[in-house]
């Protein structure tokens, strides 16, 4: 009842100010009718800066799980995440991007191996921790095939490194990563030193190609030896095998992989030529045998959604057996006609699910909350405990959040207090055990410098985060340059987490823009190693970096709006302010921003200052006629200004009866204008802009000002790209922003055109019952003006 008033009471800025507190509630404790209150209660806004703080986060999240093997939060937590930021996408999906994490399957490859392409993309699985969606799974797949008598497998999902490996007329000849899905790092000199990995498959039925797909471990006996062994050299524990496994395929030196003691198991087939596929995954499994690859000892089979749980159940009292960590089952569909039938999202196939257990738990003693720096700023607590064992790993650090975390939760230094680890994986501090307490425990309280610089922080009213705001601070600094350099901003190849915090440790880079004045004889020599163990840059990676930063300079101008940090303000967001300015120098003294917030003061003037509202009824009625021309001149005012907005092309008019031009929904957020207006005008952007003129820095525009004979049939036109197609489908997305175009998430009346893959399901089914165009890969490149002849009407399917 609260949620279904709130939706229409209130002041604007008060009902986005109490959504962004029930956003920020557990996901988990929110049930299923408040959060379609709440996907209606948020305005596009409010839904816009939310969504771009949600793809932050689990792009960090991603990078650390699956790149540099130091995850923070446990499964259930980054779950919560994705599913908020898959619900919002959904309910707002003129806001999905191709770039969101729920469209992409992991992690960057990393920058110390060579990128190899997958010839069939590598997926990751949609996962559960209900019994429930396991019965709901089912009886999708049943509705989706209502005429196949399907059968499924259920197997354990075994916590390793994806990995896919290829086989040569038998000989194994590349190893490579998952990486984004599409590319991967080539690690076949570490995979190589696996015992357990055949170099050559003895078997007559072997194909001429074929890449066979499964996970690397560390078995737990191994990881308990080798974390007494670092404990011993006074080298950090790893966190859990998975994380070992993750370590030990980054090492440079295959002779250290060697020692590692890794081994493997092997579930699935990629791309496969020049021989007979099995027909279902027992079949396979049969296949993998008698080729001599290992694969997990258990696996069963099911009939029926009640069977699969019966399974699972089995699986769960003896997982903690086998020599591998699982965190969970898997399921899938056993005819690979099946399969191939219901097809696959752009992250995940459709006839597959993890079920993932609920985590073990523990207690011990919390013995101290230290701070962490993040990029921005924010400084976040972390338990210090004392050692102890969940699910198979030792436990000494969890992440507390922020200040509000503990806080709700009375966590005390000197607690005991319960941890448990979601996912087998990642330590979380869920209770504390206050009938254990002495008196002697002590509260905490965020400290009033930051930890990493000594310079005073701030918390800004209405906000939980209390963050540094000293721009030189060294642990800022270094989250700063990894942003700077992220692909989503200007894919700087060379800086890692690693370089860039050895560049800050060594006073070479002060600022993002130091990179542009380092010279090779400084980054080669770099050693990002200890003096112990010296791992030096290099001259090829430091000659790689410096060509990254020489094409930086005329990279597009969202890329730069982006790279520079500037608070509130994503990718969507920059790509949107890039698109009605030419340089940064227009975007710093911009009409537009300005224009949009002055509307939104307006217009909540407007409503502070209506003379019929609750607010205005104490006044006498002199008084409120007196202040009515007033207030209604300041509509017209309003109203004026938001037409121009719309014929400017940055507003779209509300399609709510009774509106007016001030209630247009504008692309650039008030917030996000506001806050560029401010960075442009303090003291920090206007030196960042003149260091960036001084260097040759010149970001280029993209997008075409106006219709020409190859972008007429693009420009201010809509698309949805579904489907798998031939290239990445953000380099299509792209080319339609560049020629003005406009790339959508759901096909609706208003499209113009589909641009349809293999394998596009529902939305191509949707187009058609709309009678949308659809355009096959080469027909949108001909539209585009590429491949054939510029402005040639295409030919639909």
């Amino acid at each position: 009842m609260f949620l279904t008033k709130f939706t229409s009471f209130g002041r604007r800025d008060e009902r986005e100010a109490i959504g962004g507190i029930l956003w920020r509630i557990r996901w988990e404790a929110l049930p299923a009718f408040s959060l379609k209150f709440l996907s209606f209660m948020e305005s596009s806004e409010s839904a816009r800066r939310r969504i771009a703080e949600l793809r932050t986060q689990i792009e960090r999240h991603n990078r650390l799980y699956y790149s540099e093997a130091r995850p923070e939060i446990s499964d259930r937590e980054y779950d919560a995440l994705y599913q908020e930021l898959n619900a919002l996408e959904e309910r707002f999906p003129e806001l999905r991007s191709k770039e969101s994490p729920t469209q992409m399957v992991g992690a960057d490859v990393l920058e110390a191996f060579a990128q190899a392409a997958h010839r069939v993309p590598m997926q990751s699985l949609d996962n559960t921790y209900s019994e429930e969606e396991v019965w709901d799974f089912v009886r999708r797949l049943e509705k989706l095939l209502p005429d196949a008598a399907m059968d499924f497998t259920v197997e354990p999902k075994v916590d390793g490194v994806a990995i896919s490996l290829t086989y040569a007329n038998g000989v194994f000849v590349r190893a490579v990563t998952r990486g984004d899905g599409r590319n991967g790092d080539d690690v076949t000199q570490n995979v190589r030193t696996i015992g357990v990995i055949p170099e050559r498959l003895e078997s007559p039925d072997v194909p001429v190609v074929v890449e066979i797909r499964g996970e690397i471990y560390l078995p737990k006996a191994v990881f308990a030896k080798l974390n007494e062994e670092r404990d011993e050299e006074g080298l950090p524990p790893f966190a859990n095998p998975r994380n070992a496994a993750a370590g030990s395929l980054k090492q440079l030196d295959s002779r250290i992989v060697a020692q590692r003691g890794l081994s493997a198991v092997f579930y699935s087939l990629g791309f496969c030529e020049g021989g007979e596929a099995p027909d279902s995954q027992v079949e396979l499994f049969g296949v993998l045998e008698r080729w001599r690859m290992p694969v997990a000892g258990w696996r069963e089979m099911a009939g029926s959604a009640g069977e699969i749980i019966e399974r699972i159940r089995a699986l769960g009292e003896i997982r903690h057996d086998f020599p591998f960590e699982t965190d969970g089952a898997v399921i899938k569909v056993n005819r690979f006609a099946d399969q191939r039938a219901l097809g696959s999202t752009a992250k995940a196939p459709r006839w597959a699910m993890a079920f993932k257990y609920e985590p073990e738990r523990a207690e011990t003693r919390l013995r101290e909350i230290t701070i962490q720096v993040g990029r921005t700023g924010v400084l976040t607590p972390v338990a210090e405990l004392d050692p102890v064992t969940v699910s198979g790993s030792r436990v000494s650090r969890a992440t507390l959040h922020n200040e509000e975390e503990v806080l709700r939760k009375d966590i005390r230094v000197g607690d005991t207090v319960v941890i448990e680890k979601a996912g087998e994986v990642i330590p979380a501090v869920v209770g504390v055990r206050k009938d254990l307490r002495g008196g002697s425990e002590q509260e905490f309280r965020m400290p009033d410098r930051c930890p990493a610089c000594g310079e005073p922080v701030v918390r800004k009213d209405g906000f939980v985060a209390v963050r540094c705001v000293n721009l030189h601070c060294p642990a800022q600094l270094t989250r700063l340059l990894e942003h700077f350099a992220m692909r989503g901003a200007l894919d700087l190849e060379g800086l890692g987490s690693k370089v860039a915090l050895t560049l800050v440790e060594r006073g070479l880079v002060r600022s993002p823009l130091d990179l542009f004045e380092l010279q090779l004889s400084e980054l080669a020599p770099l050693n990002l190693g200890t003096e112990e163990e010296p791992h030096m840059f290099g001259e090829k990676n430091a000659q790689k970096l410096l060509n990254a930063l020489e094409r930086a300079k005329t990279m597009p101008l969202w890329r730069w709006v982006h790279a520079l940090a500037i608070p509130d303000v994503g990718a969507v967001t920059a790509r949107e302010i890039a698109s009605f300015h030419v340089n940064f120098p227009e975007v710093a003294v911009s009409r537009i921003l300005r224009d949009i917030v002055q509307l939104t003061a307006w217009n909540e003037e407007i409503v502070a200052a209506n003379p019929g509202a609750r607010s205005g009824k104490d006044r006498s009625k002199e008084v409120r006629e007196a202040g009515r021309a007033e207030w209604e001149a300041l509509k017209e005012k309003a109203d004026a200004l938001g037409a121009a907005l719309i014929e400017a092309g940055v507003a779209k008019a509300s399609k709510a009866q009774k509106s007016h031009p001030r209630d247009a929904t504008t692309s650039i957020g008030p917030v996000a204008a506001r806050a560029v207006m401010d960075w442009c005008a303090s003291e920090e952007g206007g030196r960042t802009l003149r260091r960036m003129e001084s260097y040759g820095i010149r970001p280029q525009v993209e997008k075409s000002k106006g219709p020409s004979s190859v972008d007429s049939l693009v420009t201010g036109r809509t698309f949805v790209i579904t489907g798998t197609l031939s290239v990445p489908r953000e380099e299509v997305a792209e080319r339609i922003r560049t020629l003005g175009g406009k790339v959508t998430g759901s096909v609706s009346k208003s499209t113009d055109y589909l641009v349809a893959g293999a394998e596009a399901g529902s939305k191509l089914a949707k187009a058609e019952e709309l009678g949308i165009p659809v355009l096959d890969e080469d027909a949108f490149w001909k539209l585009a003006g590429t491949g054939g002849s510029a402005g040639v009407q295409p030919e639909f399917f």
